[in-house]
């Protein structure tokens, strides 16, 4: 007899805790994968187009030390990342980062996204941020309960800014700050 699974969540598996290490250049393309497969059916980005393969490596290839790329591997697969943008090019917001996190739909709700922001929490306080933002997109409850759990605060709601999927949308702004020193408990 199998267990039973509440409304909208997701039955897939996850045996063990995923293995979270570094992006590396040979991960674009399942980077993007998971990315493109958010742009074209969901709202956790208003990318309305899929990336290509080049614009995905250039985009890897401008994430540093300071804004680091994760990915989440289950058996040797790589099935979710995580990000760290810059906020703002001013230089007043060199503190503050954007926080993404995309998981495969199939793994979703199965702790791979607890995975991925505890450690990109961990970077960002390596990294010295001391202020982590995200955006989400209403109609987004499973990014905004990762966010939520992970310590994130609403901050605002900026409403129909976004169009997507023949509808406008309100985006809800989130933040986190991260204490010098803190080790990321979310």
């Amino acid at each position: 007899m199998g267990a039973s699974v509440a409304p909208g969540v997701n039955s897939a598996v996850v045996r063990s805790p995923p293995v979270i290490r570094p992006a590396a250049a040979a991960d674009a393309e399942a980077i993007l994968e998971i990315y493109n497969e958010a742009v074209l059916s969901t709202t956790a980005t208003f990318d309305t187009e899929p990336r290509s393969l080049e614009e995905q490596v250039s985009w890897l290839a401008h994430h540093d030390t300071r804004h680091p790329v994760l990915v989440a591997e289950l058996d040797g697969k790589v099935v979710g990342w995580a990000a760290l943008s810059p906020w703002s090019e001013r230089r007043a917001y060199m503190a503050t980062a954007e926080s993404s996190v995309y998981v495969e739909t199939r793994l979703q709700n199965r702790g791979v996204g607890r995975a991925l922001m505890k450690e990109i929490l961990a970077e960002a306080s390596r990294a010295g941020l001391h202020s982590i933002l995200a955006r989400i997109t209403e109609g987004n409850p499973v990014s905004r309960r990762l966010h939520v759990a992970a310590g994130f605060a609403s901050i605002g709601v900026m409403h129909e800014v976004g169009y997507k999927f023949g509808r406008f949308l309100d985006v809800e702004l989130m933040e986190r700050r991260i204490e010098r020193g803190e080790l990321a408990k979310p």
